[in-house]
């Protein structure tokens, strides 16, 4: 039961535009951390916090008024001069944002808060009366272990094809078992203390220690692991009201044009078939299509929000960390106005979380490094956003000390994930891949905040199930450049439809370069697997057939020339369809590996939407296509 019985509406739009309220304070600290004397910066941050104030106090929020009060009595000291702002009292002011935010969280459960704690008081207390602030010892938590996922046998394709068409194809080889595959969890940042303001002890300059980086949402790999989750995603969202307006507005028109078609249908049915009828039909169906089109891109723009809602959170996630492994980091944010569907944005959080971090961590060096690399005390990290076309490109850049590929390969050979055979035949890029590679780390010693090796793999995982890919470029010594190329959105996605054995199949478009026609003569056999040449570039040959299980009914004709990750290759079809945008079903009380879904083609057959991850996953433990699979039938 909730103790806020009849106020709960009320509560729920003071928790959101409050949360949104903190998070706007949260990075204008940072930024006043840089710019002490911007009184104009500080009265934003004063009346940011006045208004949580009074909001609270509203519900009579009692506890959160009281640290709010001391906090925005400190406010006013420095607005007054008659504090200076030091990296201590910032740490104080910064602690009490984050049991702010936690009470949020309890609030958002429907229970009144529990007061905060005496030590961050008293710490508030001395910092008013221009004194050190109290310290009172915390215990560090202990990092998570990865937790492993169940594995997932592969799908029984000739059921599958039987359900969906009717028709049985013919029987194929039993596939090899597919080994379980361990997915971990991310390793989380360490949760912040709000109950103990403890001294930092790399700093002991600081009487209080930097509030640890802000927890992440949990991921896809937890959720799929049955990982504990730290409350349900927001499932409300802000729509400008000329959005709505352009979709009322479209849906009277679709109205009109319905009640033409009807008039139509009925001249047609009483045996009226002139040539002024048929040709009122033809337009009131164009106008229709235009029309459904239309509605169509309004519906999806009011799922967009802008990625700036995101990036907020990030200045003092990156400005915390950095104090707590004794470095300068400046984030630099551009690109918030970028528009990207809500449900993206919340499944982006934990991505760039761990990227951010790592620019932090790995990327940047300690200012005495940097001083004598040449470079200036600070390091910059940009987080940019910017629409290409039908995807948004979001890149995390550092001018760190970058990665040295031959370091990588070494890392990889050492902790058994790749053998020196394949290592050596990996170019740079190839290399750089590496550090996606789950158990890769490049910290000889776990703390907690990173050298578990699960970071990144995360990262590409999460990424890929967005139906996006991220690419890497460094240069030792400058810096490194981390690339998220997605679509704008995930309600809608962009196919190719290819056919094999008589059935239709989807395959998403954003891992389509080019269709070739395959020539027998130009398969060449390398390593046992066939291969053909593309413009000096070697690249596998898979059978579409093959990574389904099934017997191939004819020698295949063309080739879809395909990128997944980091990889490259060539998917041998018998036909293709063409190019459709679909949205996706999920299958009801199935969910076979390497099916993203199903979906209706115009015609009103079924068609599988393929996950090609999973399909290349299960090939690669299988072996793989054979030459004798292309050229006999």
């Amino acid at each position: 039961m909730s103790e806020f019985g009849g106020m709960e509406e009320l509560l729920q739009d003071f928790l959101m535009e409050s949360n949104d309220l903190l998070s706007d304070v949260d990075n204008k600290l940072v930024e006043l951390e840089k710019r002490p004397d911007d009184t104009a910066l500080l009265n934003d941050i004063f009346r940011g916090f006045h208004t949580i104030k009074g909001g609270a106090g509203f519900l009579n929020v009692n506890p959160m008024v009281t640290l709010c009060h001391r906090t925005e009595n400190l406010f006013d000291k420095l607005r007054n001069r008659e504090l200076s702002l030091s990296p201590e009292v910032m740490d104080v002011i910064l602690n009490a944002t984050s049991v702010v935010q936690e009470m949020f969280g309890t609030l958002g459960q429907g229970l009144m808060p529990q007061p905060a704690d005496a030590g961050l008081l008293a710490a508030l207390d001395a910092v008013l009366a221009g004194e050190s602030p109290v310290s009172v010892a915390a215990p560090a938590p202990a990092p998570a272990e990865p937790a492993a996922a169940p594995a997932e046998g592969g799908p029984d394709w000739n059921a599958l094809h039987q359900s969906v068409t009717g028709a049985s194809p013919a029987p194929a080889a039993a596939p090899a078992p597919e080994p379980a595959a361990v997915q971990p969890a991310p390793a989380p940042a360490p949760a912040p203390a709000p109950t103990a303001v403890a001294p930092a002890p790399a700093a002991p300059v600081a009487a209080v220690p930097p509030p640890s980086p802000a927890k992440t949402q949990p991921t896809v790999a937890q959720a799929k692991a049955g990982g504990n989750v730290s409350g349900p995603q927001e499932n409300t969202i802000r729509i400008d009201t000329v959005r709505l307006d352009m979709v009322l507005n479209l849906s009277g028109e679709i109205g009109l044009t319905k009640n033409r078609l009807t008039t139509l249908r009925t001249e047609i049915l009483q045996g009226n078939h002139d040539t002024n009828t048929l040709r009122s039909l033809d337009e009131s169906i164009s106008q229709l299509d235009l029309l459904v089109g239309d509605l169509q891109n309004a519906v999806m723009k009011t799922r967009m929000q802008p990625i700036g809602r995101l990036f907020q959170k990030y200045p003092r996630l990156a400005r915390d960390l950095a104090r707590q492994l004794g470095k300068e980091v400046e984030l630099v944010l551009s690109g918030e106005e970028t528009e990207l569907d809500k449900t993206m944005i919340e499944d982006l959080n934990d991505p760039l979380v761990h990227l951010v971090r790592n620019s932090v961590d790995h990327g940047a060096e300690l200012p005495n490094e940097r001083i004598a690399a040449g470079k200036k005390p600070q390091a910059t990290v940009q987080l940019t956003a910017e629409q290409v076309g039908d995807h948004i490109l979001i890149e995390i850049t550092d001018d760190g000390r970058g990665m040295n590929a031959d370091a990588l390969r070494r890392k990889a050979i050492e902790k058994g994930l790749i053998d020196p055979e394949t290592a050596n035949s990996l170019d740079e890029k190839q290399c750089l891949q590496l550090i996606f590679l789950p158990g890769f780390s490049t910290k000889d010693q776990i703390s907690s905040v990173s050298g578990r090796g699960v970071g990144m793999d995360v990262v590409r995982t999460n990424i890929q199930k967005l139906n996006g890919r991220i690419d890497i470029s460094s240069v030792p010594g400058e810096g490194t450049r981390m690339s998220i190329s997605l679509p704008l959105t995930l309600a809608i996605l962009p196919v190719l439809v290819v056919r094999v054995c008589n059935q239709a199949f989807a395959v998403p478009l954003a891992m389509v370069r080019e269709i070739i026609t395959i020539d027998p003569d130009a398969i060449q056999e390398v390593s046992g697997k066939p291969t053909i040449v593309v413009r000096d570039e070697i690249l596998p040959l898979k059978t579409l057939a093959g990574l389904l299980g099934w017997e191939p009914t004819q020698k295949p004709c063309f080739g879809v020339l395909m990128q997944s990750a980091e990889k490259a290759f060539i998917l041998a079809i018998d036909s293709f369809v063409g190019r459709d945008d679909v949205v996706i079903k999920p299958l009801q009380n199935i969910r076979p590996k390497g099916v993203a879904g199903a979906t209706l083609s115009g015609d009103g057959s079924v068609v599988l939407v393929l996950d090609m991850e999973d399909l290349l996953a299960a090939n690669d433990a299988g072996g793989g296509t054979r030459m004798s699979e292309l050229i006999t039938v």
